[in-house]
């Protein structure tokens, strides 16, 4: 599902570089706030939304039966709730089943991560029918797409063409012109979300997200949350248990981020999750006869930044108006990392750029932006860059700071190196000074959380799920030997029985468990 945006935001990353076990952050852990919970009392200003019942309706998309929806009203700022600014966030849901007279254990909340990717959307589309059979007999499944996210409040900041050039502007400039362009991209993206998003832009923080969590546990009148969340729904999981840690119930947070880590260390250490999963990728292609990259692994990071250079250079064709650029075509060799089943449609890709048809590759891209065949996005860029940019101070505020960063970069990844250190300056101009910062989340006294990594995630280093299990006071790591971004129901039968088991009886896996399949 969606992920962390690579163009800018503050993204994810751990001290440690993809698949080594060790993480430097927690040499920083001392430094780091931590997330302390909120007051056991609900104020009475807040009464109101807590005692709120759903009216659920039925709804889904075509091939989808069985799903209801409803909406849950928020507070735009819980510091100060006014009913005039409240917010209406879209929820789903999907009964038990009941099969084999299962019992019913409550509400599975799931959220696919982003920041920005639609829960409702990921629950009506894979995980109401595509999460193991147990779990869904046992419970309700549902979802509810973070505010300012989806159909929940959706912050906007661009127009389709404004996007199509934001996602075009020249990711490694070489000279004052190109870099000025890009300066005025980023500019004239953060001037958007301002003026279209209004005083939303404020509060679409994870901590607010996680706050919204709780309101609708409690409309779903469930007395502990049970959760499953990816990527950055692994953040917004572990901020709700350091909220609310006595109202934890069986929380899985697979991919996991370390929110102790500022947003410099975390774009720096995802430049080098993503070089891990090239890595991986060309060992699997130079295997093969067809592989563009030649048959050389160790070479296959020069052929393709030979090939972005000369992008770069000239633009490729693909069959209509828009050309292919280096940043597309950067864009679309990064969204094929999160899943080692789209490793062939690369390779084709590649293939096919190299030859000199830029079309295949700009799908890659702009399924990764969530473009459509029409030319319109959904709105997942422009959450994502909220988000991250509400939680963590910039990592860089200049392009003086972005090229003094850069040699670091490279040295995490030579091929995207350059590129993932500039789009890091995306929040540098952002009008919403960030509200958050780095934090430990020790969620002392809630139950067992169980956390999961992957050793070769892209995304989502490895370093960052050791680094999150050993602050949570209560966290279970559970490793996957394997490439790709997150773990469960991704073909791992180790990983999901684990899983299942965990989520079906309360019982963890064994402290250190690993999984190869």
């Amino acid at each position: 599902m969606s992920d962390l945006d690579h163009r800018g935001g503050a993204g994810t990353g751990t001290g440690a570089s993809a698949g080594t076990d060790a993480s430097p952050a927690a040499a920083r852990h001392d430094s780091a706030r931590t997330l302390a919970p909120l007051p056991a009392a609900l104020p009475p200003a807040l009464r109101r939304y807590y005692a709120q019942k759903l009216t659920w309706h039925s709804c889904g998309t075509s091939g989808t039966s069985g799903f209801e929806c409803a909406t849950l009203m928020a507070p735009l700022d819980y510091d100060h709730p006014r009913e005039a600014d409240d917010l209406k966030l879209a929820v789903s849901r999907k009964k038990a089943t009941g099969a084999g007279h299962a019992k019913r254990l409550g509400s599975l909340m799931v959220n696919p991560g982003g920041p920005g990717g639609s829960a409702v959307g990921y629950l009506q589309h894979y995980a109401g029918i595509g999460y193991p059979a147990a779990v869904r007999a046992h419970y309700d499944m549902v979802a509810m797409d973070p505010r300012g996210v989806a159909g929940s409040e959706p912050v906007t900041c661009l127009s389709d063409t404004e996007m199509d050039y934001y996602t075009e502007v020249d990711q490694t400039p070489d000279n004052a012109t190109e870099t000025a362009e890009l300066v005025d991209a980023y500019t004239k993206f953060a001037d958007g979300c301002a003026a279209r998003a209004g005083k939303l832009l404020s509060h679409v923080s994870t901590i607010e997200a996680a706050r919204d969590m709780d309101v609708l546990r409690a409309a779903l009148d469930d007395d502990k949350l049970t959760y499953v969340g990816a990527s950055y729904g692994t953040f917004l999981g572990a901020t709700y248990a350091g909220l609310f840690p006595s109202r934890v119930g069986r929380l899985v947070l697979d991919g996991a981020l370390d929110p102790s880590l500022g947003s410099e260390q975390i774009n720096r250490d995802q430049t080098a999750g993503f070089q891990t999963a090239f890595a991986s990728f060309a060992e699997d292609c130079t295997r093969r006869k067809d592989c563009p990259l030649g048959r050389s692994a160790d070479r296959a990071g020069d052929r393709l930044a030979e090939f972005f250079a000369k992008t770069d250079a000239t633009p490729l064709a693909t069959g209509k108006s828009r050309k292919l650029t280096e940043s597309l075509a950067t864009t679309g060799v990064i969204s094929a990392m999160y899943d080692e089943a789209a490793w062939g449609l690369l390779r084709n890709a590649l293939k096919a750029a190299f030859a000199g048809d830029g079309a295949p590759l700009l799908k890659l891209s702009d399924a990764y932006y969530e473009r459509d065949r029409h030319g319109s996005y959904q709105n997942l860029m422009y959450a994502n860059a909220a988000v991250n940019c509400l939680d963590l101070p910039p990592a860089f505020r200049s392009p003086s700071e972005v090229r003094e960063a850069i040699p670091a970069f490279r040295k995490a990844s030579p091929v995207f190196g350059t590129a993932l250190a500039w789009a890091a300056l995306t929040c540098g101009y952002w009008s919403v000074p960030a509200a958050g910062a780095p934090h430990r989340i020790p969620a002392a006294g809630a139950a067992p959380i169980l956390v999961v990594g992957t050793t070769r995630d892209p995304a989502t280093p490895y370093g960052w799920a050791r680094s999150l299990a050993s602050q949570l006071s209560s966290g279970r790591l559970l490793t996957y030997e394997g490439d790709g971004h997150t773990a469960y129901t991704r073909g791992s039968a180790c990983i999901d029985k684990a899983i299942n088991t965990y989520l079906l009886t309360s019982t963890p896996p064994p402290a250190g468990q690993r999984c190869s399949s």
